[in-house]
């Protein structure tokens, strides 16, 4: 009897400590600033996932040097689960790859668990600009090498390094004027103290729809419903420009693999609500969803993308 008691007494115990065992929140760190577009992809489905998890979520914002400051905190986490993070373009391929000392390898270093969505990218010029359409606009800039500079929401970041493709791609020479993040890059612009503008359609369609910039061409599969007369660069002939900017849910190196399919395939079955796509396509945003192969091929890409411009364009660390 006393065996029996035992042993259930240990069930009871067992079952009890799997039953708690998501009662410690997940932590998922945003190596951005609240507002930004990977913070705000995030909150779109941040409580639909808890609900879907059974299990609180806190979101903990770590930017600095435009991202790599909580890419860094993401890696050096313990690898039990319960802290997760935000990998974007910029974080996990455009520099690492510019940074050769970066202390962190995105394929090494990180477990890649879900690509959640991807936003289209957006060329666009203060409305003083003597172009307006695409073909006009390099032909300005041919016109006028050098005269005119572009802004960046930092030094090695996606649109840094999108803006130097197209500068191969067109053999055009802009200046490039980094900041500490797309805000201030953009109100540099719609002040006119910059001419040109390549970000995340999130951020600027606000200033497109007050006229406050003037979109040239845009990074998307497809032309976007909200601006129907803007061509894709893939239409352009500019296919290798025609990349959109992801956003991504990855874990520090040794996560479990049943942390990993366990959160994979909750955020798969949120994308799928129709309430949560509605968000998606009100922010600009496309809902991706797929397998954890599927975005860890997605980051290999990527990687190979922008190793092509760094050598390309020649940049490096100053």
């Amino acid at each position: 009897m006393k065996l029996i008691a035992l042993w259930i007494l240990c069930s009871v115990c067992t079952l009890a400590s799997a039953e708690s065992s998501h009662d410690k929140p997940i932590k998922i760190i945003v190596p951005f600033a609240p507002g930004g577009t990977t913070d705000l992809v995030l909150k779109l489905i941040v409580n639909d996932l808890q609900a879907e998890l059974r299990q609180e979520i806190e979101v903990i914002n770590k930017a600095g040097q435009g991202g790599v400051t909580g890419a860094l905190e993401i890696v050096r986490s313990e690898a039990d689960g319960y802290t997760l993070g935000m990998a974007t373009a910029s974080t996990t391929a455009s520099h690492p790859v510019l940074n050769k000392n970066l202390a962190y390898d995105p394929l090494r270093d990180f477990v890649p668990i879900v690509n959640i969505a991807a936003t289209p990218n957006i060329l666009s010029v203060h409305p003083a600009f003597p172009a307006h359409d695409f073909a006009s606009f390099v032909s300005e800039l041919k016109r006028n090498p050098s005269k005119y500079t572009y802004a960046s929401s930092g030094f090695g970041g996606v649109t840094h390094l999108q803006m130097e493709l197209f500068k191969a791609l067109t053999a055009t020479k802009i200046s490039h004027i980094s900041y500490i993040g797309g805000g201030p890059a953009l109100n540099d612009v719609v002040t006119g103290q910059v001419a040109i503008m390549y970000d995340n359609i999130p951020s600027s369609m606000s200033l497109i729809n007050d006229k406050k910039i003037v979109p040239v061409a845009v990074a998307a599969p497809h032309r976007i419903s909200s601006l129907p007369g803007v061509p894709t660069f893939k239409e352009l002939g500019y296919e290798a420009m025609n990349r959109m900017a992801y956003y991504g849910i990855v874990g520090p190196k040794n996560t479990p693999d049943d942390v990993v399919e366990r959160v994979n395939i909750a955020v798969n079955k949120v994308l799928k609500k129709p309430s949560v796509k509605k968000r998606f396509s009100e922010l600009g945003a496309i809902p991706l969803g797929g397998t954890p192969q599927d975005f860890t091929e997605m980051i290999r890409s990527e990687i190979s993308v922008y190793r092509y411009i760094v050598e390309k364009q020649g940049l490096k660390i100053e």
